[in-house]
Protein backbone atom coordinates (compact mmCIF):
# COMPACT_ATOMS: atom_id res chain seq x y z
CA UNK A 1 0.00 0.00 0.00
CA UNK A 2 1.19 3.54 -0.84
CA UNK A 3 0.69 6.25 1.93
CA UNK A 4 1.63 9.62 1.84
CA UNK A 5 1.22 12.30 5.04
CA UNK A 6 0.16 15.98 4.26
CA UNK A 7 -0.21 18.04 7.26
CA UNK A 8 -1.18 15.32 9.61
CA UNK A 9 -3.57 13.32 6.52
CA UNK A 10 -3.18 9.99 5.66
CA UNK A 11 -3.55 10.03 1.60
CA UNK A 12 -3.73 6.25 0.97
CA UNK A 13 -5.01 4.77 -2.83
CA UNK A 14 -1.94 5.19 -5.08
CA UNK A 15 -2.41 3.10 -8.40
CA UNK A 16 -1.92 -0.34 -8.64
CA UNK A 17 -0.04 -1.85 -11.56
CA UNK A 18 -2.68 -3.02 -13.88
CA UNK A 19 0.49 -5.76 -14.64
CA UNK A 20 1.35 -6.96 -11.59
CA UNK A 21 0.49 -11.19 -11.33
CA UNK A 22 0.70 -11.09 -15.11
CA UNK A 23 2.23 -13.15 -18.01
CA UNK A 24 4.26 -9.89 -18.62
CA UNK A 25 3.20 -8.78 -22.35
CA UNK A 26 1.50 -5.82 -20.98
CA UNK A 27 5.03 -3.87 -20.17
CA UNK A 28 6.00 -4.30 -23.88
CA UNK A 29 5.81 -2.48 -26.94
CA UNK A 30 3.19 -3.03 -29.18
CA UNK A 31 4.71 -4.57 -31.76
CA UNK A 32 6.66 -6.85 -29.62
CA UNK A 33 2.96 -7.94 -27.91
CA UNK A 34 1.74 -8.97 -31.72
CA UNK A 35 4.34 -11.03 -32.16
CA UNK A 36 4.03 -12.81 -29.34
CA UNK A 37 -0.05 -13.11 -29.22
CA UNK A 38 0.88 -14.33 -32.89
CA UNK A 39 3.11 -17.36 -31.93
CA UNK A 40 1.24 -18.25 -29.00
CA UNK A 41 -1.95 -18.85 -31.25
CA UNK A 42 0.44 -20.14 -34.00
CA UNK A 43 1.40 -23.18 -31.26
CA UNK A 44 -1.68 -23.72 -30.20
CA UNK A 45 -3.28 -27.15 -30.97
CA UNK A 46 -6.90 -25.96 -31.11
CA UNK A 47 -9.26 -22.83 -31.12
CA UNK A 48 -12.98 -21.58 -31.42
CA UNK A 49 -13.62 -18.52 -33.36
CA UNK A 50 -16.78 -16.81 -32.93
CA UNK A 51 -18.07 -13.53 -35.08
CA UNK A 52 -18.63 -12.24 -38.19
CA UNK A 53 -16.25 -10.96 -40.94
CA UNK A 54 -17.34 -8.93 -44.24
CA UNK A 55 -15.79 -9.99 -47.10
CA UNK A 56 -16.54 -8.10 -50.24
CA UNK A 57 -20.28 -6.90 -50.14
CA UNK A 58 -20.97 -10.21 -47.84
CA UNK A 59 -21.01 -10.43 -43.95
CA UNK A 60 -20.72 -14.27 -42.57
CA UNK A 61 -21.08 -15.04 -39.34
CA UNK A 62 -19.07 -17.74 -38.23
CA UNK A 63 -18.90 -20.01 -35.13
CA UNK A 64 -15.46 -22.42 -36.30
CA UNK A 65 -13.41 -24.73 -33.67
CA UNK A 66 -10.33 -25.11 -35.61
CA UNK A 67 -7.38 -27.23 -35.42
CA UNK A 68 -4.15 -28.32 -37.39
CA UNK A 69 -5.60 -31.02 -39.03
CA UNK A 70 -9.23 -29.82 -39.85
CA UNK A 71 -11.66 -27.71 -38.38
CA UNK A 72 -15.93 -27.80 -37.85
CA UNK A 73 -18.61 -25.29 -37.79
CA UNK A 74 -21.21 -23.55 -38.96
CA UNK A 75 -20.98 -20.21 -41.24
CA UNK A 76 -24.20 -18.00 -41.97
CA UNK A 77 -24.52 -15.72 -44.81
CA UNK A 78 -27.63 -13.60 -46.61
CA UNK A 79 -29.60 -15.55 -43.75
CA UNK A 80 -28.26 -18.96 -45.41
CA UNK A 81 -26.77 -21.19 -42.53
CA UNK A 82 -24.39 -24.46 -43.86
CA UNK A 83 -21.96 -26.37 -42.16
CA UNK A 84 -18.62 -27.52 -43.11
CA UNK A 85 -15.97 -30.17 -41.95
CA UNK A 86 -12.38 -30.75 -42.50
CA UNK A 87 -11.00 -33.90 -41.76
CA UNK A 88 -7.27 -33.35 -43.11
CA UNK A 89 -7.84 -32.62 -47.16
CA UNK A 90 -11.33 -33.96 -46.98
CA UNK A 91 -13.86 -31.43 -47.37
CA UNK A 92 -17.76 -31.52 -46.15
CA UNK A 93 -20.43 -29.14 -46.95
CA UNK A 94 -23.90 -29.42 -45.26
CA UNK A 95 -26.88 -27.72 -46.20
CA UNK A 96 -30.51 -27.49 -47.20
CA UNK A 97 -31.53 -27.89 -50.47
CA UNK A 98 -32.33 -24.09 -51.40
CA UNK A 99 -28.73 -23.53 -50.46
CA UNK A 100 -27.52 -25.71 -53.56
CA UNK A 101 -30.76 -24.68 -55.41
CA UNK A 102 -29.73 -21.07 -55.27
CA UNK A 103 -26.03 -21.69 -56.04
CA UNK A 104 -24.25 -21.01 -53.08
CA UNK A 105 -21.91 -24.11 -53.61
CA UNK A 106 -21.02 -23.27 -56.82
CA UNK A 107 -20.33 -19.65 -57.25
CA UNK A 108 -22.64 -18.55 -59.92
CA UNK A 109 -23.68 -22.01 -60.73
CA UNK A 110 -26.32 -23.68 -59.29
CA UNK A 111 -28.03 -27.32 -59.12
CA UNK A 112 -31.69 -28.19 -60.18
CA UNK A 113 -34.18 -29.10 -58.02
CA UNK A 114 -33.40 -32.82 -58.59
CA UNK A 115 -29.64 -32.36 -57.81
CA UNK A 116 -30.33 -30.02 -54.77
CA UNK A 117 -33.07 -32.96 -53.03
CA UNK A 118 -29.84 -35.18 -53.49
CA UNK A 119 -27.30 -32.73 -51.39
CA UNK A 120 -29.98 -31.31 -48.63
CA UNK A 121 -29.56 -32.47 -45.46
CA UNK A 122 -25.90 -34.34 -46.92
CA UNK A 123 -22.57 -34.08 -46.56
CA UNK A 124 -21.56 -33.49 -49.78
CA UNK A 125 -17.61 -33.80 -50.47
CA UNK A 126 -15.81 -31.03 -52.59
CA UNK A 127 -13.74 -32.33 -54.79
CA UNK A 128 -10.12 -30.56 -54.09
CA UNK A 129 -10.49 -29.53 -58.38
CA UNK A 130 -13.49 -27.53 -57.44
CA UNK A 131 -13.58 -23.47 -57.21
CA UNK A 132 -15.93 -24.38 -53.98
CA UNK A 133 -12.83 -25.85 -52.08
CA UNK A 134 -10.59 -22.93 -51.85
CA UNK A 135 -13.73 -20.71 -51.04
CA UNK A 136 -14.64 -22.98 -48.39
CA UNK A 137 -11.87 -24.52 -47.12
CA UNK A 138 -10.03 -20.90 -45.64
CA UNK A 139 -13.12 -21.37 -43.02
CA UNK A 140 -11.12 -24.78 -41.44
CA UNK A 141 -8.00 -23.91 -41.87
CA UNK A 142 -6.49 -22.74 -38.65
CA UNK A 143 -3.51 -21.00 -40.18
CA UNK A 144 -4.81 -19.70 -42.94
CA UNK A 145 -7.62 -18.20 -41.03
CA UNK A 146 -5.56 -16.79 -38.03
CA UNK A 147 -3.05 -15.56 -40.24
CA UNK A 148 -5.38 -12.99 -42.36
CA UNK A 149 -7.42 -12.43 -39.06
CA UNK A 150 -4.37 -11.77 -36.75
CA UNK A 151 -3.00 -8.45 -38.39
CA UNK A 152 -3.59 -4.90 -37.27
CA UNK A 153 -2.43 -2.04 -39.88
CA UNK A 154 -1.03 1.15 -39.65
CA UNK A 155 1.45 2.11 -36.43
CA UNK A 156 0.95 -0.28 -33.69
CA UNK A 157 0.13 0.85 -30.05
CA UNK A 158 -1.42 -0.38 -26.55
CA UNK A 159 -4.73 1.23 -25.50
CA UNK A 160 -5.07 0.25 -22.41
CA UNK A 161 -6.71 -2.75 -19.71
CA UNK A 162 -9.49 -4.25 -20.34
CA UNK A 163 -10.96 -7.82 -19.20
CA UNK A 164 -12.67 -10.48 -21.79
CA UNK A 165 -14.61 -13.45 -20.88
CA UNK A 166 -13.20 -12.84 -16.97
CA UNK A 167 -10.00 -12.75 -18.09
CA UNK A 168 -7.29 -9.69 -18.18
CA UNK A 169 -6.64 -8.59 -21.19
CA UNK A 170 -4.03 -6.01 -22.74
CA UNK A 171 -5.24 -3.73 -26.05
CA UNK A 172 -3.49 -2.98 -28.60
CA UNK A 173 -4.76 -0.93 -31.85
CA UNK A 174 -3.69 0.07 -35.59
CA UNK A 175 -3.69 3.55 -36.15
CA UNK A 176 -5.58 4.35 -32.88
CA UNK A 177 -8.15 1.59 -33.98
CA UNK A 178 -9.28 2.30 -37.27
CA UNK A 179 -6.45 -0.58 -38.17
CA UNK A 180 -7.86 -3.00 -35.79
CA UNK A 181 -8.02 -3.50 -32.60
CA UNK A 182 -6.64 -6.82 -30.81
CA UNK A 183 -7.57 -8.32 -26.75
CA UNK A 184 -4.22 -10.09 -25.63
CA UNK A 185 -4.29 -11.96 -22.95
CA UNK A 186 -2.44 -10.80 -19.62
CA UNK A 187 -3.32 -14.28 -18.04
CA UNK A 188 -1.43 -18.18 -19.00
CA UNK A 189 -0.03 -17.92 -22.72
CA UNK A 190 -1.06 -14.19 -24.74
CA UNK A 191 -3.56 -15.64 -26.59
CA UNK A 192 -5.77 -13.13 -28.47
CA UNK A 193 -9.00 -13.35 -27.14
CA UNK A 194 -11.42 -10.52 -29.35
CA UNK A 195 -10.58 -8.71 -32.74
CA UNK A 196 -12.02 -5.83 -33.95
CA UNK A 197 -11.09 -6.01 -38.12
CA UNK A 198 -9.99 -2.62 -39.52
CA UNK A 199 -12.81 -0.49 -41.62
CA UNK A 200 -15.50 -2.21 -39.26
CA UNK A 201 -14.86 -5.26 -41.50
CA UNK A 202 -16.03 -7.89 -38.14
CA UNK A 203 -15.28 -8.49 -34.56
CA UNK A 204 -13.94 -12.03 -33.48
CA UNK A 205 -13.65 -13.58 -30.48
CA UNK A 206 -11.13 -16.48 -30.11
CA UNK A 207 -11.65 -19.17 -26.92
CA UNK A 208 -10.99 -23.03 -26.13
CA UNK A 209 -7.37 -22.06 -27.07
CA UNK A 210 -5.15 -25.70 -26.80
CA UNK A 211 -8.34 -27.36 -26.22
CA UNK A 212 -8.42 -30.16 -28.40
CA UNK A 213 -11.87 -32.19 -29.93
CA UNK A 214 -12.47 -35.04 -32.22
CA UNK A 215 -12.80 -34.78 -35.68
CA UNK A 216 -13.94 -37.61 -37.80
CA UNK A 217 -15.70 -38.37 -41.47
CA UNK A 218 -18.74 -38.67 -41.92
CA UNK A 219 -20.50 -42.19 -42.31
CA UNK A 220 -21.33 -43.56 -45.89
CA UNK A 221 -24.81 -43.24 -45.63
CA UNK A 222 -24.81 -39.38 -44.89
CA UNK A 223 -22.38 -38.12 -47.49
CA UNK A 224 -23.28 -37.55 -50.93
CA UNK A 225 -20.34 -37.84 -53.62
CA UNK A 226 -19.87 -36.01 -56.90
CA UNK A 227 -16.74 -36.73 -58.52
CA UNK A 228 -14.30 -34.28 -60.02
CA UNK A 229 -17.09 -31.17 -59.70
CA UNK A 230 -20.39 -30.33 -57.85
CA UNK A 231 -23.13 -30.06 -59.97
CA UNK A 232 -24.02 -27.21 -61.78
CA UNK A 233 -27.27 -26.32 -64.08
Amino acid sequence: MCALLVTGTVLTGCSEDPNEGTNGVGRLPAAKIQAKTRTAAESAGAVRVHGNVVSGERTYALDMRLKDDGGEGSVTTEGTTFQLLRVGEQLFVKADAEFWSHGEGQGEGKADAAAASKLGGKFVKVPQGDPSYQKFSGFTDKGVLLDGLLTLHGTLATDGHDEQAGVRTIRITGDKGSGGALEVSLEGKPYPLRLERAGGAGTLTFSAWGEDFGLREPERNETVDYGKQLPTS
